[in-house]
This record gives C-alpha cells, structure tokens and sequence, in this order.
C-alpha cells in the first residue's frame, strides 16, 4: 500500500502529541488532502477531539454495536473469527476517523502473547499482530486516503507496538524538559529493537502467498518540539538547557549515532519544527471541536485572536508541508 501510514508517538505523555495530530489532520483536509485518522490509543482523546459526547455515548454504546477500533478486532480477540470493517466516521471534507475506544486496553495482553508466537511462524499470531495494520487497510480501500495519521498512547506496551509495525514513518513529538528528553532515550532504543524483531517475523511468514504483512519500516520522519507559553525566538532559560540536549539525544537514541556536538533544535535537520503555545486559542478550539486555526468569531475568535488564528493556520501548514516532504506525501505545490 502506498498511502504513508504516519504515527506520532513519544512514551512521555503530556507533550500535546494526540492535539498536534488533530491539527495536523485537519490541516491536510483544509489543503485538500484526504485524510484518515486512526486512534489506536486506548484514552481515545484523538476520538474526544473530534467528536461531542452525544456522539461519543453512541459510538460506545455497549447495548448496540460499538463502532470503534476495538469493535473492529473483537472477534480475532474472542477468537470467533478474524477482523470486521472498520466504521468510518466522516468528520468532514477530506477528513475521517476510526474511533478509539478505552476498551482497545483488553487487547494488550493477547497481542503479547502473540509477539512470540509469530518468531515460531503461527499464522494466528501473525494476524493478531497485523490487525490494526489490516484494519487499516480495509479502511483505506473503502475510503481512498492520502495519508493515514495514527496517534498512540504514551508507553511502549504491546498495543503500540502492533500500532508501530502498521507505521511507514513515526513523528517524534516532544516538550523541552527532563521527563521528555528521558522518554526519548527510552523510546529510540525500543523502536530499533521492535524494528529488528518485526523484521526477523517476517522472514519466518509460514505462507507468504496468502499471509500478507506490513513491513514495519517505523522510519523516524524527525521531532517535534512542542512548546509551552515559551516564544519561539527566546526560550526561557529553564527551557534552554534541554532544548540544546535534544538533537544529541535524538541523533543517538533513536538514529543510533553519535551525538555530535550541542547545537539546538532550529539547527537541526532532524528536526521538523517548533510549535509555539497558543495560549487561549486553544482552550477555545476544545470547546467548539475545531482546529485552532479554523476558529471563528461566533467561537470567541475575535479582535486579536483573529491575528492568532491567521497564525496558527501559517505554523501547522508549514509544519504539515515538513511532515510531508519527510514521509513522501504529495503536498499542493501552490502552498
């Protein structure tokens, strides 16, 4: 399948990782290219995100047919069968979304006991393990995406892990502190590791002609660095110190090289962009379920705050224009 399948994952939480997919999608539809969304995090605050509680209340209605991810692989976890068809929630032009649900945790377990069994050539555990990747394949058929986005939750656990080897590329988003710069160094060596595995597993496929598997290239596209009520221009001096360890930590954790000297992060090309906060804008796109940069008056975006929406929307495109040139997305040339 062609369509890049990006995740954004870092095992630090709190990094703003599930509302930059949110803007990053969206953002992507506003630019005309067909978007799926996939929330593979058991908190489903991508799904939150996106849609109100009424909606929520009947995707997760446990009296009628759940239509979420977990619904999706119910029946492979039950061992009543393989994978269902994904529901599709359309969010808008260009934008759809396979829900998250917080039942998606109970997976956790069989997807580890599985893991090993795929080393001894199962074919069960090699479906267990493809079906989010399957999943989204099924989706991607029926819905003919650009580009796939898939937010994770914060840990290395099993379900990411199945979530990493359905993943081309992985954005690594980050916030300038200790927590964040020790999540990376935890996270790079597991992404290399799971990248090994994966590939051991797939040369032990027991019928390659009808057993079709993802290549789990998990590519780190870059990071992220997400900042908090600090200027772009003039990080605080709080800020400044892990900020100037990033790119070390990053080029040896998670690329495997040697660190290099200290530089900081705009002078790193593995780095795909700073992302300011945006401070009252933000509380203002949560409550009216719109991306920052869509917000309008009848939302509470008026006087200056139109100045910050025009801004927000200049940073995300630039920021998706980045993400795309490192993941090999089409982007309108005109932009």
């Amino acid at each position: 399948m062609s369509i890049p399948i990006i995740a954004f994952f870092n095992n630090k939480g709190g990094v703003g990782k599930t509302s930059l997919v949110y803007h990053i999608a969206w953002m992507y539809a506003e630019l005309g290219i067909r978007v799926l969304a996939v929330d593979l995090d058991p908190q489903a605050n991508l799904t939150a995100a996106f849609l109100d509680e009424d909606r929520l209340a009947e995707l997760w209605d446990e009296d009628e047919k759940s239509e979420t991810i977990h619904e999706c692989i119910r029946p492979l976890l039950e061992g009543t069968g393989d994978i269902g068809n994904p529901h599709i929630e359309e969010i808008g032009d260009n934008l759809s979304l396979i829900p998250g649900d917080l039942a998606l945790s109970s997976f956790e377990d069989e997807l580890s006991q599985q893991w090993p069994q795929c080393a001894d050539g199962k074919p069960r555990a090699f479906r267990v393990i493809t079906a989010f990747w399957r999943a989204i394949r099924k989706a991607s058929l029926a819905n003919d995406p650009g580009v796939v986005l898939v937010d994770v939750g914060p840990n290395l656990g099993a379900i990411n892990r199945a979530a990493l080897v359905a993943s081309d590329h992985v954005v690594v988003p980050l916030s300038p502190d200790l927590f964040s710069l020790q999540g990376l160094k935890n996270l790079g060596p597991t992404l290399r590791r799971w990248r090994a595995e994966w590939t051991d597993r797939v040369a032990r496929n027991p019928d390659p002609k009808r057993i079709e598997l993802p290549a789990g290239n998990m590519c780190p596209a870059g990071y992220l660095v997400l900042q908090h009520a600090v200027r772009l221009d003039r990080p605080v001096k709080a800020y400044a110190r892990w900020m100037r360890r990033i790119p070390g930590v990053y080029r040896q954790s998670v690329l495997d090289q040697d660190p290099g000297a200290p530089i900081l992060p705009d002078q790193d090309p593995h780095c795909i962009g700073l992302l300011k906060h945006y401070r009252s804008l933000m509380p203002m796109a949560q409550e009216a379920h719109r991306p920052m940069f869509l917000l309008r008056p009848v939302d509470g975006a008026m006087g200056a705050h139109q100045a910050a929406v025009g801004g927000a929307w200049n940073d995300f495109a630039t920021l998706a224009r980045r993400i795309a040139e490192r993941t090999g997305l089409d982007f309108p040339e005109t932009l």
